[in-house]
């Protein structure tokens, strides 16, 4: 019954794609679409579209694609044998039952790490929606029932040939947005993940500042690297989370270093205007950031935009998307709601 569940998924998720393309007027013959630039308004399927299918799976990747985002995100992991994988987690245990497969396998912190197997072990895993670790409960109850029909964990190869197929098929560009997930970790492990991805990347022709691409991580050290020693010549984005670090790159000074390694910055929305809608509060570090990023060529596409997840002066995750495109200027959201970004910037600022 759950292999006839998961069919039933990926016909609908494919007849989503047809009408897509049908509906965007797309065809085979049209031209391929540049880069994004400074100003432009694209979607990024955050995990694919997550929001209605399990995170990182293929599945959620087509309908991702189908809904009309711009761009979809594989987060990569490396395997024990140097597979790039696409998971959130360098662990396996909140996506995954790997504690039941191989009970047996986990690190003295009592966590399953992705490095410790091979690709052909993780493929007999089953994904699930994401859980508390501890609780074993979903971590937003209202999506895909944990523990129904059949997901597998997909390489980023197997992703790529998604998209590219699709593109094929459907006339569309779809660009791709991976992340390389705790480089310093795989490192410490064994493993510098970085060449591995740029290799696999210009397998599949991203090799260039033109290329339907972008490339992001939250280490800088590690990007300045993938930049100045791995000779990458796809676009970067500096991903900014919260710490000292951080706090420092988002200033004009700041900014000037992340612009001789960068393309973009990726900022939680939040560190943009805070949850209260103040711009000076803590985490908001520079109010003028998305203006001072434009200053110095960087595109800003702030994290993660959910319709189960608002900060308080907000009623809908349309008007916060809208919010920040329109009023606030930034050049792109991730989502795990694709639909509803493609939604709002159909409509333009001035829909009410």
């Amino acid at each position: 019954m759950k292999r006839f569940y998961r069919y039933v998924i990926l016909s609908l998720v494919l007849l989503l794609v047809a009408f897509s393309a049908v509906g965007c007027g797309n065809t085979a013959e049209k031209e391929k679409q540049p880069q994004a630039e400074v100003g432009e308004k694209i979607v990024i399927g955050h995990r694919g579209a997550c929001g209605y299918l399990p995170e990182h799976t293929l599945e959620s990747y087509a309908l991702a694609y189908a809904m009309g985002a711009d761009y979809i995100e594989p987060d990569v992991v490396m395997t024990k044998d140097g597979v790039p994988v696409v998971m959130h987690d360098i662990h396996l245990d909140a996506n995954t039952n790997v504690a039941e497969v191989f009970p047996d396998r986990k690190r003295s912190d009592g966590r399953y790490y992705v490095i410790d197997f091979t690709l052909d072990e993780i493929k007999s895993l089953r994904v699930n929606e994401r859980v508390n670790v501890d609780t074993k409960e979903a971590v937003y109850p209202g999506r895909f029932p944990v523990g129904d029909s059949k997901f597998e964990v997909p390489t980023l190869e197997e992703m790529i040939q998604l998209v590219q197929g699709l593109n094929k098929s459907t006339g569309r560009d779809v660009g791709i947005y991976p992340e390389l997930k705790e480089p310093k970790f795989h490192l410490e492990n064994g493993i510098d993940m970085g060449p591995i991805v740029l290799d696999l990347l210009a397998k599949y022709g991203y090799d260039g500042p033109e290329d339907k691409i972008y490339l992001q991580c939250f280490d800088p050290d590690y990007l300045k690297r993938v930049r100045n020693e791995m000779g990458a010549k796809i676009k970067l984005v500096q991903l900014i989370d919260e710490g000292d670090i951080y706090e420092k790159m988002m200033t004009p000074e700041g900014l000037d270093e992340v612009a001789k390694y960068a393309d973009g910055i990726g900022p939680w929305y939040m560190q943009i205007r805070d949850a209260k809608g103040k711009t000076d509060e803590y985490p908001v570090i520079n109010p003028n950031l998305v203006a001072d990023a434009h200053q110095r060529g960087l595109v800003v596409h702030p994290y993660t935009f959910r319709k189960d997840q608002l900060p308080e002066y907000v009623d809908s995750v349309e008007e916060l998307m809208k919010l920040f495109y329109y009023d606030i200027g930034v050049d792109g959201v991730f989502t795990d709601f694709p639909d509803l970004g493609v939604k709002v910037v159909q409509e333009g600022p001035d829909k009410k």
